[in-house]
C-alpha cells in the first residue's frame, strides 16, 4: 500500500481516492472542469499531491503534464503542504512605503523562515502577496482570513504572540 505524505499526517492511496470521489462526484469529468476540480482538492487536502494529480489526469482524460502545468501556472496551487495557518504580507505599494518591509523581516525572524516556506511543525505558512487590497490600512498582513492593518514590527509579536520561534 502506498503511503503518501498530507502535512504531519499520512495517506494511502486509498484514502486519496476516497476524498477525491466525492470531489468527483458532482463533476462529469470534462476537461473545463480542471481548475475547479484543483480548487476542490486544494480545498481538501491544503495543497496538491502528486498522487491526487494522477487521479484527476485519469478521471477528466487530460495528461499529467497539463494537470501540473496548470498547477504550477497559478499561485493558487501548491504542490508542497500548507501550515496550518497561512500568513500573508502585502508588498504592494502603500504597504511597502509604510513599511511591509520591516514586518516582513519581523514575522520571517519570529518563525524562524522566509516567504515561501513553512515551519516545520506545519503550523504556519509564509507568502507575500502582490496586494492584499486594504491600502488604507497599510502595511497590512492576514492569517487566513483575518487581516491585521498598520502592522509594526510590535503589532506583529502581538498578533503571533508564544506562537513564535523567537525567544523574548
Amino acid at each position: 500500500m502506498e503511503v503518501i505524505p498530507l502535512a504531519t499526517d499520512t495517506l494511502t492511496k486509498a484514502d486519496v481516492q476516497e476524498k477525491l470521489k466525492k470531489i468527483f462526484s458532482h463533476h462529469k469529468g470534462e476537461k473545463h472542469e480542471l481548475i475547479t476540480i484543483l480548487q476542490e482538492t486544494q480545498e481538501t487536502f491544503r495543497y496538491l499531491p502528486a498522487a491526487a494529480m494522477k487521479e484527476i489526469s485519469g478521471f477528466l482524460n487530460v495528461p499529467e503534464s497539463t494537470i501540473y502545468g496548470v498547477s504550477t501556472f497559478y499561485a493558487q496551487f501548491k504542490l508542497t503542504p500548507l501550515g496550518k495557518k497561512v500568513i500573508r504580507v502585502c508588498r504592494g505599494t502603500a504597504c511597502h512605503v509604510r513599511g511591509s518591509d520591516k514586518v516582513l523581516a519581523e514575522v520571517e525572524q519570529r518563525l524562524g523562515i522566509k516567504a515561501g516556506e513553512t515551519t516545520a511543525d506545519m503550523e504556519y505558512t509564509l507568502e507575500t502577496v502582490a496586494c492584499i487590497g486594504a491600502c488604507a490600512l497599510a502595511p497590512t498582513m492576514t492569517i487566513d482570513n483575518d487581516t491585521y492593518g498598520k502592522m509594526t514590527t510590535k503589532k506583529v509579536a502581538e498578533v503571533l504572540g508564544d506562537k513564535s520561534s523567537k525567544t523574548e
